[in-house]
């Protein structure tokens, strides 16, 4: 199967939807960075910075990989990464200036609702995609044991933790879906 097996007039080309699936991917891996960054620089020289470092690392990964893509592929970015450098960071200070567990919150919360978007990528990408399905997979998997770190470090625990967790969700699916575009 290929990518946009059944186009309608007015559907985005095979081409134009892997530019908008590495263009997200780029825009949230950065805002992902961002967000580690934030949580460091208040949570730097506790228990849970090395944490953090390690979830860092892998977003940093994520990010090399689809700034790779968008040079390769030729795509354009999204025109929104100084919001997400100046949110991202915002958003990950913030939470960590409320605890580690409102940091943990954070975390669990964006890896849920990036978890539900790569698995949307996985399914709509046909095999003339393979190589960015298979990254896709894999940063998945990654996200998902960010999640599970979250949540093993008391997350669920946080103030508010249901209303931040659906304040945060709300905003990366908004996020996702100007950054496609945008």
């Amino acid at each position: 199967m290929s990518t946009t097996p059944r186009r309608l007039p007015g559907d985005p080309t095979p081409r134009e939807q892997v530019a908008r699936t590495i263009r997200v991917d780029h825009a949230g891996e950065y805002g992902a960075k961002r967000i580690y960054q934030g949580q460091l620089a208040m949570l730097r020289g506790t228990r849970h910075e090395a944490l953090i470092r390690h979830m860092q690392a892998q977003e940093q990964e994520h990010l090399d990989t689809f700034s790779r893509l968008i040079a390769e592929r030729r795509v354009r970015p999204t025109a929104l990464l100084p919001f997400w450098h100046v949110a991202g960071f915002a958003l990950g200070a913030a939470t960590a200036a409320l605890g580690y567990r409102a940091a943990m919150a954070c975390t669990v919360a964006v890896e849920e609702a990036i978890d539900e978007h790569y698995q949307a990528q996985e399914a709509a990408l046909g095999e003339d995609e393979a190589a960015l399905k298979a990254h896709i997979a894999k940063f998945r998997a990654e996200e998902l044991e960010h999640r599970d770190i979250g949540l093993q470090n008391e997350a669920e625990q946080a103030p508010a933790y249901r209303l931040l967790s659906a304040a945060i969700k709300a905003g990366c699916k908004v996020a996702i879906k100007v950054a496609e575009r945008v």
